[in-house]
């Protein structure tokens, strides 16, 4: 006996095109892929130049004229275009990247000149990696500089304050381009330098107070291990010596304003000066308060310049004389001469002059 079969069920009518919307609603067309990303031919057509000059311009040449870099950078901007570093390094060998290293003080000049030379970096198109040493020691320097050489920096600036770091530097400144910020100490082969003429930014000090009427000024020194701290007392000694002074021993002090307030404590002990130079402006600031709270006033009693002119110097009570180190401009100087150098150039050392910002807190001897 056979079993009966069920009828199949009638099959749906094919959906029409115009039902498909209601009947699936969450299908979506496919999405297309992205458009290419700009090149460097879609920048010459929006400039209206070749595929040369766009080159050209990107490399800073300096044979194209300004209005027509002008169109071109105008062109860059329009598209959005990004020039590929990957490929730039395979066929130049060269990176785009330069090395910094530093001990991560935060100090202001030291962090000042990082600062700067980033900006720098950044405005000329180049990365900037940053290494941090604990100790300006020779291994931390030689682990420093094979980080380096693994990421195939172009070249390297070493934010060196002090003795320890100078000597690091020189051990292994032949593996690679190497600018130092800080004053040539050295003679011989070496990292080139770049620095702010600290020896002159303390002439001009010395020399304000001394134009001001004052027969004698003290030195509040920074750090005897430090270039800069040096360079400065040099230049105060100098200058009161061109002047008949002949002057004392300075009164150390490391760079804070706690170390400045012990010293100005010391000077109110021991017979206080018409006019105190400190190493920097923390020192000042220091200074200030203590001759504040011992009821000496600046600059009617006693006069106080600083150096370094930090954000804020402006509105020390009273506003602080001081010496202005330009690190905008040290950044600048410092990337154009490692850059000199990785060109296979052999740039002179470089030093940026200073300039004495004038406030209250310096004025004539009293009496």
């Amino acid at each position: 006996m056979s079993t009966p079969v069920a009828p199949r069920p009638a099959a749906d009518p094919p959906a029409r095109s115009s039902d498909l919307a209601a009947v699936r609603p969450s299908v979506r067309p496919p999405v297309r892929p992205s458009a290419r990303p700009p090149a460097m031919s879609d920048v010459a057509a929006v400039a209206g130049v070749s595929h040369q000059t766009v080159s050209r311009v990107l490399n800073d040449h300096p044979s194209v004229r300004e209005e027509t870099r002008q169109r071109v950078l105008d062109a860059i901007e329009a598209t959005g275009y990004r020039r590929n570093t990957a490929a730039r390094a395979l066929v130049t060998r060269r990176t785009g990247t330069i090395g910094v290293v530093t001990s991560g003080s935060a100090l202001f000049g030291p962090t000042s000149t990082l600062i700067a030379i980033e900006n720098a970096a950044r405005d000329a198109g180049r990365f900037v990696s940053v290494a941090t040493v604990a100790r300006w020691q020779a291994e931390a320097m030689r682990r420093a500089l094979e980080h380096f050489l693994d990421q195939g920096v172009d070249g390297v600036v070493v934010v060196a304050g002090h003795d320890d770091a100078v000597d690091a530097v020189r051990r292994f400144a032949s593996a690679v381009p190497v600018v130092m910020v800080g004053p040539p100490v050295l003679p011989g082969p070496g990292p080139r330098t770049v620095a702010v003429d600290q020896y002159a930014g303390a002439r001009a000090a010395v020399r304000h107070l001394l134009d001001l009427g004052h027969t004698g000024v003290v030195h509040v020194a920074g750090p005897a291990h430090w270039l800069d701290a040096r360079r400065r007392v040099s230049g105060w000694e100098d200058e009161l010596r061109s002047a008949g002074v002949e002057p004392g021993p300075a009164l150390p002090a490391d760079w804070s304003a706690d170390s400045g307030y012990r010293a100005g404590r010391r000077l109110l002990a021991d017979g206080l000066p018409t006019a105190v130079f400190a190493a920097n402006d923390q020192l000042a600031l220091g200074l200030l308060h203590a001759f504040a709270e011992a009821g000496v006033r600046v600059p009617g009693d006693v006069s106080v310049v600083g150096f370094d002119d930090v954000d804020g110097a402006a509105h020390f009570v009273p506003p602080l004389t001081t010496v202005r180190q330009d690190f905008r401009e040290l950044g600048a100087r410092c990337l154009a001469v490692l850059l000199d150098l990785i060109d296979g150039g052999d740039p002179h050392p470089d030093t940026v002059a200073p300039r004495l910002v004038v406030r209250e807190s310096s004025g004539p001897p009293h009496g």
